[in-house]
């Protein structure tokens, strides 16, 4: 067997995706708190799978059951027993709470039904991803996947890497915009 250049270990799962999340958290000076539901420490291992991944991962919580949810990430009880767990409210709540405890300025968190039965008047496939960074950035998507559970929750774990990347990607690029708009002081023309 020939070994990755990459350096990535056979059959864990790690992605180009995973690659460029790291270095686009690397560039940025950025750290990455993951709190997973539907994905069950999936999010987790792709990114940890990549060589170097512990220069900006702080860790990953994986909360399966609403009262860890809770216990943990600190997610309203009323929240969770009104909207259930898979709800966006939750989603963002768990990416705030594992930012918050992991002293990470980004996070990433995954809720959802992976099947085979609906959840909280979800049907089966429903997912909510969401992110938070710095100044307070939150972005929720919710997506609907087909297939069965390992479909799902492979398909949940490619959203939560691109949403992260994109909101990545559009944090750089807004700082990079911004700083080519600083004005420079201007010279006076010698008279």
């Amino acid at each position: 067997m020939t070994e990755d250049p990459r350096g990535d270990e056979p059959g864990t799962g790690s992605t180009p995706l995973a690659h460029e999340v790291l270095e686009l958290l690397a560039a940025s000076g950025g750290t990455l708190a993951v709190a997973e539901s539907v994905t069950g420490g999936l999010v987790t291992s792709t990114l940890v799978a990549v060589p170097g991944a512990s220069a900006v991962l702080r860790g990953g919580v994986v909360a399966y059951a609403s009262a860890v949810k809770h216990l943990v990430l600190g997610v309203d009880l009323d929240l969770l027993a009104v909207a259930g767990a898979v709800h966006p409210d939750v989603a963002i709540a768990m990416a705030l709470g594992a930012r918050d405890r992991l002293d990470a300025i980004w996070a990433v968190a995954t809720t959802g039904v992976a099947g085979p039965d609906p959840q909280d008047g979800q049907p089966v496939g429903t997912v909510h991803v969401a992110v938070t960074g710095p100044h307070e950035v939150i972005t929720c998507r919710r997506h609907l996947f087909l297939g069965g559970r390992a479909a799902i929750r492979r398909a949940a774990v490619h959203a939560a890497l691109e949403l992260l990347r994109d909101q990545l990607v559009s944090d750089l690029t807004g700082r990079s915009a911004a700083a080519s708009t600083t004005p420079t002081p201007s010279r006076r023309p010698r008279a």
